[in-house]
């Protein structure tokens, strides 16, 4: 009876571990003493685990450094399979007694919770009382000053794979001023929601801007550490220089997994659904249409005040939320379609937009300057206003992303 005690206890405390999923290293030590079943069982384990999860890995990197850590609220280290409960990178960190100097925060800021395009402000943060330093606004490049005695610097934020995401903006310049001062990057990876496809205009030089930085398409197909190693091995940076990078690639992660994210990445993407039609209704931000900011479904919908309710039946009123303080067409009935019931997209759609252009009351004021900047190109404002198809608008896109496609797999850590 002792024994059958005895095994049910180390049963129940090896299935503890593995929903909390903890590291290797602890669940490697306890085999030896479990039943084959068991040990059958914890081999065969694939759930998704973080690069932050996996402290075995980098708790050795970072003792006896001072550390820099650029996150916002997607940093944490999850306790459960699912990711719901989880503690944030900072808290833990310190907890463990390594020494953070300070935190860079990127576009929403260090909790997230800042409208897109808000500047954010230095400051402390209340819990922990580390300096905060913004890299969005005037600041999007940590200075000298803001580096000075870091011995290294660690990037742990959840990307979407969008070129207009800011995210890998702010991965650019922090390992380029980095590199600037011979400081090692260690990146903490994630998986990519849209990882699963590439697709859209390859960004011209000429409208290089803080929504597109690198000759890539708008929706890239990589993690967070992939896109790192890219922006190192194509020489992106100031001056060709490179950063001394060193990545935690997630485990059991391949590109064509489905990964529901636990944390929104910002105030606007709420759900899965609204992460997988972000890369296509994010062009609707350089037009007069919405994309439902302002309503609990954004990036799920889009409409205007401005599209016949002939042709757009579904109706919405965009007030102000916890993602936009002042939305587009505020208090304003805008017409439109409601998105939320699609099929999960593998590849950019255009039929919305192309529909809402060629739907709406006066052609002249659709675009705005900011389309062009979101595209990377002027030609897919000028395709859609020639009248081009989905279907021919993309055939000019054919050669440019066969060379990406050459260039990424040079970097892939995963299938």
């Amino acid at each position: 009876m002792r024994l059958n005690v005895f095994k049910n206890t180390v049963l129940l405390f090896v299935l503890v571990m593995i929903s909390c999923a903890n590291v290797t290293k602890s669940k490697s030590e306890n085999l030896t003493i479990l039943d084959d079943d068991v040990q059958k069982q914890v081999k065969e384990d694939k759930s998704i685990v973080v690069g932050a999860n996996q402290t075995e890995l980098y708790l050795p990197i970072l003792k006896g450094k001072r550390i820099g850590i650029v996150a916002n609220q997607t940093s944490v280290i999850f306790k459960t399979k699912e990711g719901y409960t989880n503690t944030h990178l900072v808290d833990s960190l310190l907890a463990l007694n390594i020494n953070i100097k300070s935190v860079f925060a990127p576009e929403h800021g260090f909790r997230g919770t800042a409208d897109a395009g808000e500047v954010i402000k230095d400051g402390l943060d209340i819990k922990t009382n580390l300096p905060i330093v913004s890299l969005y606004g005037k600041n999007k490049k940590p200075s000298i000053e803001q580096l000075k005695g870091l011995d290294l610097v660690v990037f742990d934020i959840q990307d979407v794979g969008a070129r207009f995401y800011t995210y890998i903006s702010s991965l650019h310049y922090v390992m380029e001023a980095c590199a600037e001062q011979h400081i090692p990057v260690l990146i903490l990876d994630r998986p990519n929601p849209n990882g699963h496809y590439f697709d859209g205009p390859i960004l011209e030089a000429a409208h290089k801007s803080f929504v597109g930085i690198h000759p890539i398409p708008t929706v890239h197909g990589m993690t967070i550490g992939e896109y790192a190693k890219m922006i190192n091995g194509e020489k992106w940076l100031k001056n060709e220089i490179q950063c001394e990078l060193q990545v935690i690639p997630v485990k059991n992660y391949h590109h064509n997994l489905e990964y529901s994210l636990p944390i929104k990445p910002s105030p606007n993407l709420p759900n899965d659904k609204s992460i997988n039609l972000y890369p296509s209704l994010c062009f609707f931000e350089g037009t007069n249409v919405s994309a439902g900011r302002g309503t609990e479904t954004q990036f799920q919908i889009f409409g205007s005040p401005f599209l016949n309710t002939e042709t757009f039946t579904f109706q919405f009123k965009p007030k102000p939320n916890h993602g936009a303080k002042h939305p587009k067409y505020e208090n304003k009935l805008c017409n439109g379609e409601d998105l939320t019931q699609t099929k999960n997209l593998n590849a950019l759609n255009l039929n919305w937009l192309i529909k809402a252009y060629n739907n709406t009351e006066n052609k002249a004021n659709f675009f705005n300057s900011f389309f062009t900047k979101l595209a990377g190109t002027v030609k897919l404002k000028q395709q859609i206003e020639a009248g081009l198809s989905t279907s021919e608008i993309k055939a000019t896109w054919a050669d440019g992303l066969e060379a990406f496609g050459k260039t990424r797999a040079k970097y892939l850590i995963y299938e």
